[in-house]
Parts: C-alpha cells; sequence; structure tokens
C-alpha cells in the first residue's frame, strides 16, 4: 500500500505556542506552498484528513486538483490533545507540570489532554483500519506533526520514545509504503 504522509503547512501562531487540537488557520499566501505539496502527490488517490481547519484547507485544495476516489475527514487524525497547555506559550506553563512530561511525553498525560502513547493508539485505529480494506489506490493522508511522527515510528518500528528523530517540516511530503 503507497501512503503519502503530508503535514500542514504554516499556521497564524507565533514560534514557541503550543496549539495541538485548537483550530488555528494557516499563514497566508499558501498557494505555492500547497502547489509543490500537489506536485509530489498521485494523479489519483484516497484522501484523509484531520478535521482542523489547517489540515482541511490543505486537504481539499488538494482534492481539487487531483482525481479524489473518495475524501474522508476522521478526528483520530488530530493532532495531540495539549490540554491545559493549548494556547499557552511553552515558556509559560509551570515546570512542575512541563518537566515530567518532558522526561517521558510518551506515558505521561498532559493535564486534561493525553499522552504520546494515547495520540500513537488513535494513529494505529485509523492505520488498522485502513490496511484491513487492501485498497489498491495510493492514501494521501493530511495531519499534524504528532500524528506523522507517530505514523513513522510504526512503520520503521522506531520507539515512540525516539519520535522526534523524524523531523517534520511544515508542509513536506514523505511516502510510505506497507
Amino acid at each position: 500500500m503507497e501512503i503519502y504522509l503530508v503535514r500542514h503547512t504554516e499556521t497564524i501562531c507565533e514560534k514557541g505556542i503550543c496549539y495541538g487540537q485548537t483550530d488555528v488557520a494557516l499563514a497566508e499566501p499558501f498557494d505555492l506552498v500547497f502547489e509543490n505539496i500537489i506536485s509530489q502527490l498521485p494523479n489519483e488517490a484516497v484522501i484523509f484528513t484531520s478535521p482542523l481547519q489547517r489540515c482541511v484547507i490543505l486537504a481539499k485544495h488538494i482534492q481539487s486538483k487531483i482525481k479524489t476516489i473518495s475524501y474522508h475527514e476522521d478526528s483520530r487524525l488530530m493532532e495531540m490533545n495539549f490540554g491545559d497547555w493549548e494556547m499557552k506559550n511553552w515558556n509559560a506553563i509551570p515546570p512542575v507540570e512541563l518537566n515530567p512530561w518532558m522526561e517521558d511525553f510518551v506515558n505521561i498525560r498532559v493535564p486534561k489532554g493525553e499522552s504520546f502513547t494515547e495520540l500513537h493508539e488513535r494513529t494505529n485505529s485509523f492505520l488498522s483500519e485502513q490496511l484491513s480494506k487492501k485498497t489498491e489506490q495510493p492514501i494521501i493522508i493530511v495531519a499534524h506533526a504528532g500524528i506523522l511522527r507517530s505514523f513513522l515510528c510504526h512503520q520503521s518500528s522506531l520507539p515512540l520514545k525516539d519520535a522526534f528523530q523524524n523531523k517534520i517540516d511544515f508542509g513536506q511530503v514523505i511516502k510510505i509504503l506497507l
């Protein structure tokens, strides 16, 4: 199965803001970046996207430019839920909360949010469902860095604690074969 992992483009959030599942807008202009992304994708595919607007806008643009077999929004593809930390500057998060998570983001749950393990379980649920369908069509997944790192850990058997070894830039396209 051919899968294209696509990270959304840059958002309007300033650097250093934790915005996980907050539905923030994309920074404009993004048309040239979108065209570069499309140039790396197959001419025909099934598209899955996070329902957050920063992914939906890109996914719908892709859908308008290629032959889309089907288009689906799936909440399992949403970025990590950062709970109480959403829209806070990372430097403003109390060290008593942040430090344990930084030491073990895989297992420690963000206050009123989730851990990376929980995100990875969502990703695996989505992936298992898609693999069971055994589709012949390429799949395009438009999502967030956390979700894409989770996919890459699964694909390469990389331990979750090493997920950040997978650097994923805004607008990056990664092709994997499963």
